[in-house]
């Protein structure tokens, strides 16, 4: 690591902490909450991730045969659902940084029978382990808020694309009806910690994830570090009153 990097902070959550230490921390986070991640994603969201996770699927133009990779992947619905779509022929990659959240996901997808096409890898979004041009479509749910060099990430996953290909981000974001952002709040940061504690006794972890929301780049800030990241066509949908975004772009 460089020596500007290793001067350098950035936040965890609220939390202010040393560059080279934020992925040390998110690590700790989802060693954590792996076993109870799917059940926590049912209790905080009501069920909606679901919805969110098939509107993204519904985006990816995948056809048969062709090669997609999901992007800190974690349990594994998004790779899941793009196996579907490219079929036995095609191939897909299941990636994350964190090793028992893809183990999880190996586990979850191996029992719900899908054998073939796919593949796991443990990998750095900044650093993508793959041949430039690879390809068709990256997505990458709920993960981005959580990278330490997101311009790293997004440039790393253009590389890997096809020309023509396209990145797909599913994220948390910012609340576009200001009535909603009051409850919004107060459900973050009372209600989530509480559903921690209880389900997966860890509040803390939960207290992060809630606080990593507010920290990450709003729909235009995002929209913009595509198009810096060399992305073209940048655009993005609101969900859920803007609770959730999907942002897209693609590789010229």
């Amino acid at each position: 690591m460089s020596a500007e990097k290793e001067s350098k902070t950035t936040h965890f959550g609220f939390e202010e902490v040393a560059w080279s230490d934020k992925a040390r921390r998110v690590r700790g986070v989802f060693d954590s909450v792996a076993p109870r991640y799917d059940l926590m994603n049912d209790l905080m969201s009501g069920g909606l991730h679901r919805l969110w996770k098939e509107f993204t699927l519904s985006q990816t133009l995948l056809r048969p045969g062709q090669r997609a990779l999901d992007v800190a992947g974690g349990t594994g619905d998004l790779a899941r659902g793009m196996q579907t779509q490219v079929g036995d022929r095609g191939l897909v990659v299941l990636s994350d940084i964190n090793g028992a959240m893809l183990a999880h996901g190996r586990d979850r997808t191996i029992d719900s029978g899908v054998v073939r096409g796919m593949e796991y890898v443990q990998a750095n979004a900044e650093c993508l382990p793959f041949a430039d041009n690879t390809f068709d479509c990256i997505t990458i749910g709920f993960g981005l808020r959580n990278v330490t060099d997101k311009p790293a990430a997004l440039r790393s996953m253009r590389r890997v694309l096809k020309p023509g290909g396209q990145l797909l981000i599913l994220e948390f974001s910012q609340p576009t009806i200001p009535a909603l952002r009051p409850i919004y709040d107060a459900y973050s940061f009372k209600v989530l910690p509480v559903l921690g504690k209880l389900v997966a006794n860890d509040s803390e972890s939960y207290r992060y994830l809630a606080e990593s929301i507010r920290k990450h780049p709003d729909q235009d800030t995002l929209l913009t570090m595509l198009r810096d990241a060399g992305l073209v066509e940048c655009r993005y949908h609101n969900l859920s009153g803007g609770i959730v975004a999907v942002h897209r772009g693609y590789k010229t």
